[in-house]
């Protein structure tokens, strides 16, 4: 009679189902297979060890049903085609220690290929034409070409123009020097003592060009002893050293105006001796 219920049990289930229909591959897979068994029994899945092809997603789940047991393998299948899954052995366990084993067999799956066939085989296409043959004109080109040129030429003439000649007498007025006694009383003897210096070395610069104002006061004494050894530098180097230490603030209770006043006058006869020099 065991021989009987063993026989009886192990006939009592059925073949390995897989949900959804047209799976493809990364999608999860249900398998579910229904196993019999006599009341009071319970049923235990083994572990469905990882494959190449595909892999389980967790342990097996067990689940009662009017019918008996139904045994659940969520699984996720990696290459496109008919995959045969070897399952493992399920086992029924009865109230009194009775142990009973039932091959797993095999699940078959079809997978579906997330690629479109039409990728994976296109079909051949025909040659693809000139485009607009009919419309093709030089007449852009040409003009693009005209209105480079054009802009190129204007740009040559605007670099090499000459410079703008302003007429003489057009209105320009120059302003008149602010008086010394201005400078003075407003407390800027510096001012004086500067404008005077500059005045002094441009006339110096006007009758020796070496002596030119960008020159230092001592680079410019020097200049003049070395192009004109014979001229007399004793009241040139005492006033320009003079207005110097006024201008820069080193010399305190000068009387500036008196030295502005020499400056000038000495700057005259220096210009006036080039001009002689040089009619």
């Amino acid at each position: 009679m065991i021989a009987a219920l063993v026989l009886a049990l192990q006939t009592a289930s059925g073949p390995w189902t897989a949900s959804p229909v047209g799976s493809t591959v990364g999608d999860t897979i249900q398998l579910e297979r229904s196993v019999s068994a006599p009341p009071g029994w319970r049923v235990r899945a083994g572990k469905l060890p990882p494959g190449s092809t595909a892999e389980p997603l967790g342990d097996a789940i067990v689940l009662a049903s009017p019918s008996g047991w139904v045994v659940r393998y969520a699984v996720v299948a990696w290459t496109p085609g008919d995959i045969a899954l070897d399952m493992p052995p399920l086992w029924r366990l009865g109230p009194d220690g009775t142990a009973d084993s039932v091959s797993g067999g095999t699940a078959v799956l079809h997978i579906a290929s997330v690629i479109p066939d039409s990728v994976k085989n296109p079909l051949p296409q025909p040659a693809l034409g000139p485009l607009r043959l009919d419309r093709a004109s030089p007449i852009p080109v040409i003009a693009a070409v005209l209105l480079a040129g054009g802009a190129l030429l204007l740009f040559i003439f605007w670099r090499r123009r000459g410079p703008r000649v302003v007429p003489a007498g057009s209105g320009m007025t120059v302003a008149e020097a602010v008086p010394d006694t201005r400078w003075l009383s407003a407390g800027e003897p510096k001012a004086v003592a500067a404008r005077a210096a500059q005045e002094l070395r441009r006339a110096v610069a006007h009758a020796i060009p070496e002596a030119h104002e960008a020159l230092s006061t001592e680079e410019c004494l020097a200049t003049i002893d070395q192009v004109r050894p014979d001229a007399p530098l004793r009241d040139l180097r005492e006033l320009l050293q003079a207005l110097d230490q006024v201008a820069f603030a080193t010399a305190h209770g000068v009387e500036v105006a008196p030295l502005a006043a020499r400056a000038r006058a000495l700057a005259r006869d220096r210009r006036c001796a080039a001009n002689g020099a040089h009619p």
